[in-house]
């Protein structure tokens, strides 16, 4: 049986059992928060909340799905994939267990011929919710076997939606696939033998409280009880169709033989050449599938996904030898094997394809001029760990920024493509240096804000029919809409397109603006029409105008187009914890210091702060360890923090702080720390609501910044933990090294240094004495040469100060006379054991046109360096000690050759 027939068959027998057969929703999901239709039942989630009326109370459909979490799994293992299709039925407040038992039951052994499937009913085997005895009295009346049905806790056969709402028990259906699958004993003992394809889900309670899977409340049962089922179309499809995993079905495994071709490999004979046939097949018909939705590559959002799925698979067939174009070769493979089940491929697919291969052309340019650049950084990788034990070839950083930065290489991309190369990437300095490039980014937009006339913005909150809704102490995201565009120079717009820098204006927005030395938040503005923004500041121009400075990167937005904004939860959430913590060192530095030492101004940043405060002079270090131990304590009492809104003078009243030279209205908000009131300031930016959650705090430095005013600069959260983590790695390893507990490593080091100390000096008097001790043979073995240019070259090795090498060099020059020309060329090791060399040439040398600069300069590039200098004395250095004897050679070479 097809898989298109297995579909059909699903949806025949539901239909004739009065559901309301509907077609596939659409890839692109309808849900903000996630890029893709990631479940079957997610179409249906608005019904099963109760929030629209379904237009039948009995409902079926093959929905597609993609899932990308786990890309970098799919091939490894013959159980991933990214695309995948979920047939479900449904009951709005209609049938329940009874009947949604009975129809999987019925489906899954009636004989094909009279419309089922015709799995052998002794193959079959359930899993039932522990408190269930009701399902599994339904499955006993089916004439199931009750060996075969088993018992699983919360964690395996409750379902709800993550959140407050609709939940209940589950019933999964699994089928045996024989002993030589694994042992005997149900799914519990095995799930590779035994292979769930049907999970029922009886949704009759409403939960709140839902912490985890396993730790939430029942709130009661719902008016009207729901079924939600899932029965995976792949795995029915390879059982059915008697193969072994998803890749062997008639829509996945005609991909793999094209590319069996067009490789010159045959699937199942190399492990490795399997993993990339079963990539490339999973992300053809992924991408087939998702640009059939009308999402086109880009580098952003489901854009970015698309596109990776597509240079993955090029990757992939490049890997396999394929140095040719194969998205025209593959792609209509996938199609043809799809389109019995989507005959609306042969539509759309003429578009489809153009844009796929567009996007091959683009890529293969960019392999073509990366993938050099990539193999001389693998091959320096691999240079540089020569030689040391255990040592693993790394990809610098710097390496794969430039591939991502120049060459337009995704970080995945050449992370896959070191890790075929058997080396690492230095993921943790790309990121650094990616961090570095967004921030100069930022700042360069910081540098453009407000340069639209502020009478623009006065004309324009004028104009506005309502203030502008702030969510953000609450939301995280927002549906908003656009109101204004003004662009620089140009003030208002009514549409603006990609590539731009925009100010947007919308009616209700999630993102807080900067102030009270709260940084604004981040994120993204996505329009319905597809205009992509990334927000990098958020700005009050002028009062109550929230402004969002923006980088337009692809669509037209225009004024009216309906948005999903959403902030950077993750940045939020390290600037909240960096803003309480600057409410508690204010509240703890005036406990230690007195009531003078009071706020001048602060930065809230994510995972640090700043805090400027008045104070006459430094305070001593066992006064600011005080204040950090203080503040860590509080942290540890895990103090609420609440927010209240109430009349200017009422918050004084209460002893609320508030900052100095501020403007405030006539209601303000009130933050308070401890359920005593221990910290009260006006404030309105955001929150922690305990301080526990803040973690910790590392004061770093205090400092003063102008008269009487002192700046404390410390390490917030995860950053503190990362700070003394290293700390303590340090100590660790110093303490271990010098054999000293860690309260004794000041005395050892001290000792050690002035030991150290004297053991250079002693060193290099004896460096210099050996070096002295050579200059008669090196002058001897001068002078016995009959060579028209005399030259005097050696390598001696360490010399201790490079004073003294240069004293030498002219010492010797000097005393071999001026009768013929002379050159001095003396290399050896600093006291850094870095290579140095001195030239020296005598007047008769430089009347030949011999040149010390010259000479040095050649040298010196051998030794990996440079270097330079006069006529009569030059000097230079470099990295690689092992070349300085082939640098004197070249050296002599040259200079008998001028």
């Amino acid at each position: 049986m097809r898989t298109a027939q297995i579909a059909q068959t699903y949806l025949n027998y539901f239909k004739k059992h009065d559901h309301l057969v509907v077609p596939s929703a659409s890839l692109i999901s309808p849900n903000p928060t996630t890029l893709f239709t990631i479940a079957g039942m997610v179409p249906f989630i608005p019904y099963l909340m109760g929030e629209q009326t379904p237009p039948s109370h009995r409902m079926a459909s093959n929905q597609k799905c993609v899932r990308t979490l786990d890309i970098e799994e799919v091939g490894k293992t013959t159980r991933h994939g990214t695309f995948f299709q979920m047939l479900g039925n449904f009951s709005f407040g209609d049938y329940f267990k009874e009947e949604a038992i009975h129809y999987a039951y019925e489906l899954l052994t009636l004989p094909v011929e009279q419309g089922g499937y015709g799995f052998d009913p002794e193959k079959l085997w359930m899993t039932t919710y522990t408190d269930d005895e009701e399902a599994r009295a339904i499955w006993r009346n089916e004439g199931v076997d009750p060996e075969h049905i088993q018992i699983l806790g919360m964690e395996d056969n409750f379902w709800t939606t993550g959140g407050p709402g609709p939940g209940g028990p589950c019933s999964e259906i699994y089928v045996d696939r024989g002993p030589e699958y694994g042992k005997e004993g149900g799914p519990i003992a095995d799930e590779t033998r035994y292979i769930e394809i049907w999970d029922l889900v009886f949704e009759n309670y409403m939960v709140d409280n839902v912490k985890s899977k396993t730790d939430l409340h029942i709130a009661g049962e719902l008016k009207h009880k729901n079924i939600d089922t899932g029965a995976g179309l792949e795995r029915l499809a390879y059982l059915l169709q008697g193969k072994q995993n998803i890749y062997e079905t008639d829509e996945v495994f005609p991909v793999i033989e094209a590319a069996e071709k067009l490789a010159g490999v045959k699937y199942g004979e190399n492990a490795d050449a399997d993993v990339k046939l079963r990539v490339v097949a999973d992300h053809v018909r992924s991408a087939l599938m998702i640009m059939s939705d009308g999402v086109r590559p880009s580098n952003a959002g489901r854009g970015y996904v698309l596109r990776r799925l597509l240079r993955r698979t090029i990757e992939a067939m490049r890997v396999l030898g394929v140095m040719t174009p194969v998205m025209p070769e593959l792609l209509p493979v996938s199609e043809a094997a799809m389109e019995p089940n989507y005959p609306e491929l042969a539509t759309t697919f003429h578009d489809v394809s153009e844009a796929a291969y567009g996007e091959e052309d683009a890529f293969r340019r960019t392999l073509t001029n990366g993938i050099e650049i990539f193999d001389v950084a693998v091959k320096h990788a691999r240079e540089q760990a020569a030689g040391k034990q255990d040592a693993q070839p790394v990809v610098s950083g710097d390496a794969a920024f430039t591939l991502h930065d120049t060459y337009g290489f995704p970080i995945e991309l050449t992370l896959e493509m070191a890790q075929d190369q058997g080396v690492k990437v230095d993921e943790a300095k790309f990121r650094e240096l990616m961090n570095e490039q967004k921030s100069r980014a930022r700042q360069d937009a910081l540098k453009k804000r407000h340069n639209v006339d502020l009478s623009e913005y006065d004309d324009f909150k004028n104009k506005m029919q309502a203030p502008i809704e702030f969510l953000g102490y609450t939301d995280m995201t927002s549906r908003s809409r656009v109101i204004g565009i003004m662009q620089e120079g140009v003030g208002s717009v009514p549409a603006v397109s990609a590539p731009a820098t925009v100010e947007v204006i919308l009616d209700r927005t999630p993102f807080y603006a900067e102030a009270g030395g709260q940084l604004a938040d981040q994120g993204d503005i996505v329009s319905d029409d597809g205009a992509v923004l990334e927000v990098d500041d958020v700005q009050k121009p002028i009062k109550d105008l929230i402004v969002h400075q923006c980088r337009l990167v692809e669509g037209t937005l225009v004024v009216g187009a309906e948005v999903t904004a959403e902030i950077d939860i993750e940045r939020r959430g390290a600037i909240a914890r960096s803003h309480t913590a600057t409410h508690i060192v204010h509240k703890a530095l005036r406990e230690e210091l007195g009531p003078q030492a009071t706020q001048r101004g602060s930065e809230d940043a994510p995972n640090r702060l700043r805090f400027d405060f008045q104070w006459p002079k430094a305070p001593t270090k066992s006064l600011m360890s005080a204040v950090e131990a203080r503040v860590n304590d509080r942290l540890r009492d895990n103090l609420r923090v609440s927010t209240q809104e109430m009349k200017f003078d009422d918050a004084i009243a209460l002893g609320a702080m508030h900052l100095f030279g501020e403007k405030y209205g006539d209601v303000v908000r009130v933050v308070t720390i401890g359920d005593d009131g221990w910290s009260r300031e006006l404030c309105g930016g955001t929150h922690v609501d305990y301080a526990g959650k803040i973690g910790m705090v590392n004061i770093l430095s205090e400092a003063s910044v102008g008269s009487g005013v002192r700046r404390v600069d410390a390490l917030v959260g995860q950053s503190a933990y990362d700070y003394n983590a290293r700390e303590h790695a340090l100590v660790s390893q110093l303490s271990d090294t010098l054999n000293a507990r860690p309260d004794e490593l000041a005395e050892r080091v001290n000792t050690l240094l002035a030991k150290l100390k004297d053991s250079d000096r002693k060193l290099a008097s004896m460096y210099e004495a050996q070096l002295a001790a050579s200059v008669p043979q090196i002058i001897q073995t001068a002078k016995e040469s009959n060579a028209p240019v005399v030259v005097a070259a050696k390598n001696v090795g360490h010399f201790g100060s490079f004073d003294v090498l240069r004293k030498t060099v002219m010492d010797i020059r000097n005393r071999l006379g001026d009768d013929k020309p002379v050159v001095v060329a003396l290399a050896g090791v600093n006291e850094d054991d870095r290579p140095m060399v001195a030239v020296a040439t005598n007047e008769a040398a430089r009347k030949d046109g011999i040149k010390a600069g010259d000479l040095v300069r050649g040298a010196s590039k051998m030794l990996g360096g440079g270097g330079g200098g006069k006529p009569d004395f030059a000097q230079g250095g470099g990295s690689d000690a092992t070349q300085i004897d082939a640098a004197l050679e070249a050296l002599q070479r040259e200079a008998v050759k001028a």
